[in-house]
This record gives C-alpha cells, sequence and structure tokens, in this order.
C-alpha cells in the first residue's frame, strides 16, 4: 500500500495541552487544537507553547479551519454524533448563528480554497465541496478514509488511509481544479494521525493516541 515512499520528517513533537486531541487548525498565528473527549478546544502559541485561549464546545470538537477572522468547526452533537458546523471567534467564542448541517448529518475534517469550505466524509471516502449553505457543489473521491486535509498554493492535501489495524496513513496531494483530480501518494505518516493544518511553511496534524501535536515537512 506504502510501496516506495519514504516517511514525512518530524520537525517538533510536543505534548498536547490536551488528551485526544482532534480538530487542528492555523488560524491568526496561532494553533488551535480540539480534544474529541474533553469537547474543548484551545488556541496555542506555536513558539511557546502556552495556551492563549481555552473554551467549552457544545460538542465534539471533529475538526477546524480558518476562514477569514474566524474558524469554522466541524461539531459533533447528541447521542448520534450528528454533524454540524459552527462559527468560532477567538476571544468571543462558537456562535449558533450559521449553524449548518453537514450533507447528511456526516462529515468530519475540514479545509478552505479561498471561497469555498471542502469537507471530507470518512466512510464514502471523497472530499465535498460546498457553497455557503452546506450545499454540495461537487465530490472528490479519494479512494481511502480521510483523516486531514488543508489548501497549500491551491492544491489540496490530505492523510489518507485505514483506521483497520495498526493504522496505515500517506499524506496525499490532487488538485481540485482539474475535472477528474489524480490523488497522488507523497509520504507515509507513520503514527494515528488526525487533521491536517500548514501554517505557510511547515505542516501540522496530531498523534491522537500519545496526546501529541507534530510538526513536519515532506521528504
Amino acid at each position: 500500500m506504502t510501496g516506495t515512499l519514504s516517511p514525512i520528517v518530524e520537525l517538533r513533537r510536543l505534548a498536547s495541552p490536551c488528551v485526544t486531541p482532534q480538530a487542528l487548525a492555523w488560524h491568526g498565528g496561532a494553533l488551535w487544537i480540539g480534544s474529541r473527549d474533553l469537547r474543548r478546544v484551545y488556541g496555542i502559541d506555536p513558539a511557546s507553547w502556552k495556551i492563549l485561549e481555552e473554551k467549552e464546545a457544545p460538542g465534539i470538537p471533529w475538526a477546524a479551519v480558518s476562514i477569514g477572522s474566524a474558524l469554522r468547526f466541524t461539531l459533533g452533537e447528541g447521542a448520534e454524533d450528528d454533524r454540524y458546523l459552527w462559527s468560532y471567534v477567538p476571544g468571543s467564542g462558537f456562535s449558533d448563528r450559521d449553524r449548518i448541517p453537514c450533507p447528511e448529518l456526516t462529515g468530519s475534517y475540514l479545509s478552505h480554497d479561498g471561497t469555498h469550505l471542502y469537507l471530507s466524509q470518512w466512510y464514502k471516502q471523497r472530499i465535498l465541496q460546498l457553497d455557503p449553505a452546506g450545499n454540495i457543489l461537487r465530490a472528490i473521491d479519494v479512494g481511502a478514509e480521510i483523516c486531514g486535509h488543508t489548501f497549500v498554493d491551491g492544491l489540496i492535501y490530505l492523510l489518507r488511509g485505514t483506521e483497520a489495524g495498526d493504522e496505515d496513513w500517506r499524506i496525499a496531494r490532487l488538485d481540485p481544479r482539474l475535472e477528474i483530480p489524480l490523488v497522488e501518494d507523497i509520504a507515509i505518516v507513520p503514527f494515528q494521525c488526525r487533521s491536517l493544518a500548514h501554517d505557510g511553511t511547515t505542516f501540522w496534524s496530531n498523534h491522537r493516541r500519545a496526546d501529541q501535536t507534530v510538526a513536519f515537512v515532506l521528504p
């Protein structure tokens, strides 16, 4: 499955401010991390690794992405873990003013191309382009489970693989401007990765099982 791919190059591996770090986004010069089990979000100074802000979430924070002056979170609500999109403004917190249900109340990881929001569905192995109301504009099949994606220079970089067994993950990329994008695996990610963010030079992901956040570059 991994062929002759090389592993990612880790730069930093840091203890997360919370257990089960799940959601992850780069926003306003800080990393924003959401804890699956604690249902809290944390703004982190990446240099000092100190907590800048901490808030309780109105659901399980599965994913996050920066959009303008705010963050957008995928939250799981209720006993069925139904998925909704919520806005979060640093210094203020969550707002349900523009709370939007995810398609079929499913979906997790988020990315943004500057205009559109992209939401991935784990079991359907696809990334959806959404309009502002949460309607599907386009579906991109990626051929594997997806545990994170982010835009870099117009391309979608994604974590894809399988959660079964010991888990098997790679970082791949695709060009969403193509009618039928080709998904190209780039490197092996040798840990239980959850979420993918990029700070302009470096990728970040959570090693959820180890309660750690990892900074890395491609080989």
